[in-house]
């Protein structure tokens, strides 16, 4: 089990496993399989992987929010290049990744539901989601065109003037943590469509 847990690779390729075991185990209790032909499980299938994609990518907004940036002022200097020199740039990858991941999925699943449109145009009855859709849209969009960019100047990936640094540094800040105001009435919305909560 330790080899499993010491790499992350295998420890993903392990959780898969999992699933599939405990797949077969529920199909063999209930005669009940998944048919790879059904439209119903391939719209859960997409379900699935954007929920699990808007776990990485708000689960790596709180990160940053509540832990990374609240904590650097407690980090003595000569140890802050460990953060941003190792740390942030890895996880600003897997952030803004998982952003991507998150709205392509959603927007595969809204078309496979037959409600993207009336979603989007917040039709009566698609309130909720649609209104989840278009705060999550304004979060990516602040990901990959704010949120990255300044970040790029902020860590020195992308070399400028150390005014243009830390400028960079606090607008990236500034929209990390708008998208965080952000991500509290998206959740909700995305949540209450199919829970009535809205």
């Amino acid at each position: 089990m330790g080899a499993i847990l010491q790499s992350l690779g295998r420890t993903v390729i392990a959780g898969i496993v999992l699933l599939v075991i405990f797949i077969i185990i529920a199909g063999l209790g209930t005669g009940t399989w998944i048919r790879a032909g059904d439209h119903a499980w391939w719209a859960f299938f997409f379900r699935w992987l954007h929920v699990l994609s808007g776990v990485m990518w708000i689960g790596l907004l709180w990160y940053f929010n509540f832990v990374q940036t609240p904590s650097m002022p407690k980090i003595p200097d000569e140890q802050k290049p460990a953060v941003s020199k190792v740390i942030a740039p890895t996880a600003l990858f897997w952030f803004r990744w998982a952003a991507m991941a998150t709205i392509v999925t959603g927007l595969i699943l809204g078309w496979m539901n037959g409600y993207l449109g009336a979603a989007l145009s917040l039709q009566k009855g698609y309130h909720a989601i649609g209104l989840g859709m278009w705060l999550g849209a304004i979060m990516w969009f602040n990901v990959w065109f704010i949120i990255w960019p300044n970040q790029k100047k902020a860590l020195g990936i992308v070399q400028v003037a150390p005014e243009a640094k830390a400028a960079a540094a606090r607008m990236a800040g500034l929209t990390s943590r708008f998208n965080t105001l952000l991500s509290i009435p998206m959740l909700y919305a995305m949540v209450a469509q199919q829970n009535g909560g809205l």
